[in-house]
């Protein structure tokens, strides 16, 4: 029997970020996980149609921090693993796209549960351990952005079925919000736990079915997401985790017939390759897939005359700096009035010397390792041009050291010259370029902001002028999909500033938020009239 009722979400709140201070009984229990996990050699099956399977070889995931430790070992999927996990994807579809919204629901209502209570320990290690994030950047992502996705996805899925056509007293009209026609794939990057808790559990939600393809490097944690989801009652081939060559996976997937839509993070290069090659293949698809996207960024601070120095170099270490500016939201270029910079310079420079930086088991480090040895090299490089470069300096860090884990000091840059190639080209790593634009040329440089970059992710400007603010939100109205007024423009909270950008970051479908569970559905509207007509006549046609 099916039992009927006008069910309603629970309206989330945000989870409360831990401190884990000396003295705090969770960082002990935090400690003792992460010793655990440092010696275990966890194994990561990929997990298709509810089993594990070790593919057609093995591989090692090492910490960047100590690129020597082995923490897992991954298994790397064949031809026939990427096929059987759309098969998996396709068989289960039906029973779950008729799986009520409620139910749907209730799993990520547990997992987030279970993520936030027992499993916290085990997934804000995982986290450390791969991709070398601090204590408070794992608890703030893995943690806490992991429950809110979660949380408040179910909440606004639930919104989003309200949303109703109007009725007169002739019919009934209805819609249904359908999962699309086909599978999901959902690729997820190295640098946010989050975010491979959210894009396939986003479109599984709406009631599709999914091929999950995480970062290699993220295989650790996001078996454990994986453990966390099948524990909370996600049916077997709802989401089907797949492990090894990117493009051999890709290959597979975006060729097969029944590819319904696309949920993707990571760089602006390979996105393109996938849109292009979807374009390539329109002819062939069931249906148009959807293609959601958040790529890159070359996000910049801009400060007015009437900014607060301090509030601003605050906001540019910890915007530039925290994770190893391994966020697209990085702050990576700044622009500056040349007599503020030059009198916040030497401060400025003290500051990100005496940053502590290494293990990130140990709890005094600000930063730990870039992720692995191609990051380090091309930041090195990055660096290597600055030094030699006519119209820049470096201000403040330039050194990196590779025997123990991936390591690259945090670099401060000026350069005179404002089409600087470092304040154009993403370099996803801890260098900031600064460019001192010259008094009383705030107006020229919004302008310069605007056209300097090719991404519209992230933004922020600092000024305590009213005016100030709203010029420079005009002039950047499409600079930035998330613009920050006297704050860092990295940390954005689920619920509160839904995240996204457009140009060459993405298509802007914000990420938790109802703008995009919208794009996993596909509307029906149903008009069920009450008492039909019975002749095809219409009075005009009625003689004189």
């Amino acid at each position: 029997m099916t039992a009927d009722g006008h069910f309603k979400v629970p309206t989330p709140v945000n989870e409360p970020v831990r401190a884990y201070a000396p003295g705090d009984p969770h960082r002990k229990s935090l400690k003792s996980r992460l010793a655990e996990l440092t010696d275990a050699r966890t194994e990561v099956p990929m997990q298709i149609g509810g089993e594990r399977r070790w593919g057609s070889s093995r591989g090692d995931i090492r910490s960047p921090h100590r690129h020597e430790l082995t923490i897992a070992e991954y298994a790397v999927g064949s031809s026939q693993d990427f096929d059987d996990s759309i098969a998996a994807a396709l068989k289960a579809r039906k029973a779950w796209a008729a799986t009520s919204y409620h139910e749907r629901a209730a799993v990520l209502l547990r997992a987030a549960s279970l993520l936030a209570g027992p499993w916290r320990d085990t997934i804000n290690a995982a986290t450390m351990l791969g991709q070398s994030k601090t204590v408070h950047q794992a608890e703030i992502d893995a943690a806490c952005e992991s429950v809110d996705f979660w949380r408040y996805n179910a909440f606004f899925g639930d919104q989003l079925l309200a949303q109703q056509p109007y009725n007169d007293g002739t019919a009934w009209n209805r819609m249904e919000f359908r999962p699309l026609e086909g599978f999901i794939f959902a690729v997820s990057p190295f640098n946010f736990t989050s975010i491979a808790a959210n894009l396939p559990t986003a479109a599984a939600l709406m009631g599709n079915t999914v091929v999950f393809k995480p970062a290699t490097q993220t295989l650790l944690v996001t078996h454990f997401l994986m453990e966390i989801l099948n524990e909370a009652g996600l049916p077997p081939g709802v989401i089907n985790m797949v492990s090894g060559p990117a493009s051999k996976v890709s290959e597979q997937v975006l060729g097969h017939k029944e590819l319904a839509g696309i949920h993707f993070t990571g760089s602006t290069e390979v996105f393109q390759g996938m849109w292009r090659t979807v374009g390539q293949n329109l002819d062939h698809y069931r249906t148009y897939p959807r293609l959601v996207g958040e790529t890159g960024g070359k996000d910049f601070v801009v400060a007015h005359e009437s900014a607060d120095s301090d509030a601003l170099r605050t906001a540019l270490i910890r915007g530039a700096f925290e994770y190893q500016g391994q966020k697209c939201s990085a702050a990576s270029r700044a622009y500056i009035p040349q007599s503020m910079w030059k009198r916040m310079r030497p401060d400025m420079a003290e500051e990100v010397e005496a940053i502590p930086q290494g293990d990130v088991a140990d709890f005094r480090n600000f930063m730990g390792a870039v992720i692995d040895g191609n990051a380090y090299a091309k930041h090195m490089n990055a660096i290597e041009f600055a030094l030699k470069s006519e119209n820049a300096k470096v201000v403040a860090g330039g050194k990196g050291d590779d025997k123990v884990g991936w390591f690259v000091r945090p670099t401060v840059i000026e350069t005179t010259d404002p089409d600087f190639r470092l304040l154009k080209e993403e370099l996803f790593g801890p260098i900031l370029t600064v460019y001192p634009y010259a008094d009383g040329k705030f107006e020229d440089t919004l302008e310069l902001v605007d056209r300097t970059s090719p991404y519209g992710l992230t933004g922020a400007i600092f000024a305590r002028d009213r005016q100030a603010i709203r010029e420079a939100s005009d002039t950047l109205v499409n600079a930035a999909g998330n613009f920050y007024i006297n704050d860092k423009p990295t940390g954005a909270v689920v619920g509160l500033q839904p995240f996204g950008g457009a140009r060459a970051s993405g298509t802007n479908d914000k990420a938790g938020s109802i703008l995009n569970l919208i794009r996993w559905t596909s509307p029906r509207t149903i008009k069920e009239t009450y008492v039909p007509p019975t002749d095809h006549r219409y009075p005009f046609m009625d003689a004189e």
